[in-house]
């Protein structure tokens, strides 16, 4: 029995809600259990120096947690003066996951920072980041369109992260931190609205993992992503 109930295959309940900040050309709210991550998409009409030129666009994340998003306080990463190596982690990966769904010479010589801020934590926060951010880079975007500053969609694909770990010696597809922090195998899934992998992130905490047990994760990341990009839809919709 999972500590929270679920069936193996089941995923946390997933509520978004769109425009949740003013002055962001897109964001969102989204809440994957307990879990809350506010993501903002903020356009830019530059690029990085060594896009230049080049007629290509880019897209970058930030990450942070709030001091009380967990069940002690953390000390606010600019007290200390830099960030921590988890932190530049977790934001070089979710660049990486959303420039997977966008064609760069499409958005042309602009940049789009997404801002992921962790509200509140319960697991899985870097993959609740990847989905939401694409949520609200998805708005900004539009938002682009409608303005007539973008005369084609570079967006080409959906992008969706979920965890998946062995607990209990059984695959369980969306780990909360009670299970993540006891998982003998965790693992997070990016993936396309295709299908297509973007990235995955696996490692053995107790125990190896053979090849049967990765097969299982996969069937369950694609069942979990699949969910995502439906919740993804309606947000839009």
């Amino acid at each position: 029995m999972r500590p929270s109930g679920r069936a193996i295959d089941i995923m946390r309940p997933i509520e978004v809600e769109v425009g949740f900040t003013k002055h962001a050309e897109g964001s969102c709210l989204i809440k994957c259990g307990d879990t809350h991550v506010l993501c903002t998409a903020s356009v830019e009409d530059r690029t990085p120096p060594w896009l230049r030129n080049t007629g290509m666009g880019w897209v970058t994340a930030e990450y942070g947690m709030l001091p009380r998003s967990t069940g002690s306080r953390n000390r606010r990463e600019a007290a200390s003066g830099k960030q921590s190596g988890r932190t530049q982690e977790i934001q070089r990966l979710i660049g990486r996951s959303l420039r997977a769904g966008i064609d760069r010479l499409t958005l042309g010589e602009r940049q789009i920072t997404v801002d992921c801020d962790v509200l509140q934590a319960d697991g899985g926060t870097r993959c609740a980041s990847i989905t939401g951010g694409w949520i609200a880079l998805r708005l900004a975007i539009n938002a682009m369109i409608k303005a007539g500053d973008l005369k084609e969609d570079p967006l080409t694909e959906h992008v969706a992260a979920v965890s998946c770990g062995i607990y209990g010696g059984q695959p369980i597809l969306d780990l909360d931190y009670a299970e993540d922090s006891e998982a003998g195998t965790d693992a997070n899934f990016v993936m396309t609205g295709s299908n297509g992998l973007v990235e995955i992130q696996g490692s053995a905490e107790g125990a190896t993992f053979d090849r049967t047990e990765f097969n299982s994760l996969m069937d369950l990341a694609e069942k979990g992503i699949s969910e995502l990009i439906i919740a993804q839809k309606a947000a839009i919709s």
